[in-house]
């Protein structure tokens, strides 16, 4: 089903990941398992955020350098696939610079400083002087991070929807600001025409019937009828569509979002999975330490002695069976912990097994990948090269909707 905004034009999906250190767990399960997913059923544009890492980082910029190729690698090892989606460098795509720049300019102050996640990080954080320009703004860059591609659909935890609804907004300022072309009612309608009187009936009832009425059956209904004309241009369908919904001419349209199932996975303290926290197993660290990592993770404090009964319910180790275990290992876990029937060390060894096993075929193929570093760079290019085209586009839109020199 179509949404308002998200029409079948706009079924790309846009997401990046900051190279701020080695990908881990939470990576893994919360991004990139998703990420592999959605390549096969999307128009696919995945990036490493070198510039949003330097908004936390800038006094780091090694730390930068040294990741950017090792998150591919990771990328690539997991399962994203460079024939079916985009893999690029945020920064050799400039024009997201360019439209940042654009938005600043009608964006309110206050959409900045209310996101949640401003005042949260800075508190976070305090070890790094976060009060600067680059860091109160880049919501408003991963907005033109989205919009630069007309991303319909966007991948996110949920501590990061605010920032999809930041986009949103710009994109809807955006729009009722320099989406009334000259004539844009006229264009509107001879539009229309190219239909055919059949299919023209049915779009202009479903018009009043939504804005009339709010009818969204009527909206969705409408957005069909022009999704299935294979004869009308890409600014035809953008009028017919904003024409629908009461705006003006849909130049960026608003992104969705698509919360994935493990947006927080449970680091080895009991806290969500974060560098941050120092809570982490990386996605190509040695089995032996993955190991003794899990071996000394806190459990549920009622177990001091082997023969005390537990609750798995109060166990971090609990929740990460919950994400690795079989069904029948989860049910030995279950049993055994809360009868004691088990110790700690076994729930403990099953679970690194689990992990260990999952992450093998992983680092293997991630040896390959750095054995080989011209054919990543090869990858990346390409992908860096087909991302700025249609970047190009959208980007010359913007510029004449906004008076701008396109030539």
């Amino acid at each position: 089903m179509n949404v308002t905004g998200a029409t079948t034009e706009h079924q790309r999906v846009v997401s990046g990941m900051r190279p701020t250190g080695p990908l881990h767990l939470g990576h893994l399960h919360g991004v990139i398992k998703n990420w592999i997913k959605l390549q096969f059923e999307y128009e696919c544009f995945f990036f490493v955020a070198d510039w949003h890492a330097l908004t936390t980082h800038y006094e780091e910029p090694h730390v930068i350098a040294e990741n950017i190729w090792d998150t591919f690698i990771d990328w690539l090892a997991c399962g994203i696939n460079p024939g079916s989606c985009k893999l690029f460098i945020q920064s050799r795509v400039p024009e997201h610079a360019e439209l940042h720049l654009l938005l600043s300019m009608f964006t309110p102050l206050g959409w900045l400083e209310r996101v949640p996640t401003y005042k949260d990080q800075q508190e976070k954080l305090r070890e790094k002087d976060l009060a600067t320009y680059g860091f109160l703004g880049y919501p408003l860059l991963q907005s033109a991070d989205v919009l630069i591609y007309k991303g319909g659909f966007v991948p996110v935890g949920e501590d990061q929807i605010s920032h999809l609804e930041l986009a949103r907004e710009v994109a809807r300022r955006f729009n009722h600001l320099y989406g009334k072309e000259p004539g844009f009612e006229e264009k509107a309608h001879a539009a229309a025409t190219k239909m055919g009187k059949k299919n023209a009936k049915i779009y202009f009832e479903c018009l009043k019937q939504y804005q009339e009425n709010g009818l969204v059956e009527a909206l969705e209904r409408g957005q069909a009828v022009v999704s299935s004309q294979g004869n009308l241009s890409l600014g035809d369908r953008e009028r017919l569509y904003g024409y629908l919904e009461g705006s003006g001419k849909i130049i960026l349209p608003e992104p969705h979002a698509l919360v994935t199932q493990y947006s927080k996975l449970t680091g080895l303290d009991g806290q969500k999975m974060s560098k941050s926290y120092g809570n982490t197993i990386a996605i190509r660290e040695n089995p032996e330490v993955i190991e003794k990592k899990i071996r000394v993770m806190p459990t549920d404090p009622a177990r001091v002695r082997r023969m005390d009964p537990g609750d798995p319910e109060k166990c971090p180790v609990w929740y990460l069976h919950k994400v690795y275990s079989t069904p029948e290992v989860k049910d030995w876990v279950v049993q055994g912990c809360t009868t004691a029937g088990i110790g700690c060390l076994d729930c403990k060894k099953a679970l690194s097994d689990a992990i260990i096993a999952e992450l093998k075929p992983i680092q293997e193929r991630a040896l390959e990948y750095t054995n080989n570093i011209r054919l990543v760079k090869e990858i990346v290019r390409e992908g860096c090269e087909a991302a700025r085209d249609v970047a190009e586009e959208t980007l010359e839109e913007v510029r004449e909707a906004m008076g701008l020199a396109t030539s």
